[in-house]
């Protein structure tokens, strides 16, 4: 029984070795580039060129120039046409970030983002006090909509490839559909498999 035991026991942590992880913690701004693939290093750089380029562009201060206010801008679809996945809902919200920290232009909620603020608004109205209770159809219109695309181009010979993205974002005017600004950027990756042989 004895003998039967240990087996077990040393079976046990045998597996549990086998198994074992080991997690390193990081920066979050250093760049890890370990499948080639978009990352979140490539969505910040990404996100950070365009709108520093998109603000500091004339359809801003035209904008502010005839209206007296900064133009509200709502982030529209940005379609994901590459040949991989990847999560666009993490580089909307650089953008949003960055276009908010510029100063030069506001960002309104999405639709997603409307709806539950709708709800809460007309919960509002029947369970907070006069004095705390927010309006109704006062929200603030969007003036502009960013939208785009992210592409690859990926070329391969065995276990050599680069990876070629372009993403493409314009600005367009909501009421006369008129594009205020079109930006682009890309990045290209050169990936090699390691041989594993011994």
């Amino acid at each position: 029984m004895k003998k039967y035991l240990f087996l077990v026991l040393v079976a046990g942590i045998a597996l549990t070795g086998c198994n074992s992880i080991k997690v390193t913690r990081m920066d979050t701004d250093e760049v890890t580039d370990l499948s080639g693939k978009w990352n979140d290093t490539d969505s910040r750089i990404v996100a950070e060129e365009l709108m520093k380029d998109m603000c500091s562009r004339p359809w801003a201060s035209d904008f502010k120039m005839a209206n007296g206010k900064n133009p509200a801008i709502i982030v529209g679809t940005v379609r994901n046409k590459s040949s991989e996945h990847i999560e666009v809902i993490p580089f909307i919200k650089n953008i949003e970030r960055e276009v908010i920290n510029t100063g030069t232009a506001d960002i309104v909620a999405s639709a997603d983002e409307r709806e539950s603020l709708r709800a809460e608004r007309l919960d509002q109205q029947e369970y907070s006090s006069e004095e705390t209770a927010k309006k109704l159809a006062q929200e603030y219109g969007a003036d502009f909509m960013l939208q785009g695309v992210i592409t690859t181009i990926t070329d391969q010979v065995k276990k050599k490839y680069t990876i070629y993205y372009q993403v493409n974002l314009e600005l367009i005017n909501i009421e006369n559909n008129k594009k205020v600004w079109i930006g682009n950027t890309e990045i290209k990756k050169f990936v090699e498999k390691a041989n594993l042989k011994a």
